[in-house]
């Protein structure tokens, strides 16, 4: 079977990672893929942001994220402790933005599967991203002026595995 099309059937969302390290190697070529993914009219306005699964700004963000959401104690945060975590934004006055940034997503999913890496696309912190606090969270993660978050992904080894979704595809397609 052809690789692309393997990797995308075995890809499925890691809840739960190792502590190994990404290797500077393995990011570089996850952050590769997420350039190379084709933007609307190859504007190309998508900005990565990248974190270590240690930076206090994500205990802030999971806080908030809570906060607003109304949950305590949660038994793991939003990214389940990878190691890495990149947040994608793009600029807030182009309509594309959100469609390059899933995009550019999935190509670095897609990467660090055929990697041997776990990840986890995130979005549960966009009420955090877009809140009260929204300019602290832009300043603080260095978005571009105008830029706002868009979509994340997190990367490890993983800890756990998953089997990849089912689906219906009867309900899911129709051919005309």
């Amino acid at each position: 079977m052809n690789k692309v099309i393997e990797t995308i059937r075995e890809r499925s969302s890691t809840r739960g990672y190792t502590p190994e390290p990404v290797t500077a190697e393995e990011l570089d070529i996850l952050l590769q893929a997420g350039l190379q993914a084709p933007t609307a009219a190859n504007r190309q306005e998508i900005h990565f942001t990248v974190l270590p699964g240690s930076h206090p700004l994500l205990q802030e963000l999971e806080e908030e994220k809570n906060r607003l959401r109304d949950i305590t104690a949660p038994p793991h945060n939003f990214y389940y402790e990878a190691p890495v975590v990149v947040i994608i934004s793009a600029d807030s006055t182009y309509k594309w933005g959100s469609l390059d940034a899933g995009i550019a997503v999935e190509n670095m999913a897609l990467a660090a599967e055929s990697l041997g890496l776990g990840n986890l696309i995130i979005g549960c912190i966009l009420d955090a991203m877009s809140g009260e606090k929204k300019a602290h969270f832009s300043e603080a993660l260095k978005l571009p002026p105008a830029y706002e978050y868009k979509i994340a992904i997190a990367f490890g080894h993983k800890a756990v595995t998953k089997e990849p979704h089912t689906y219906d595809a009867g309900a899911q397609i129709t051919m005309l």
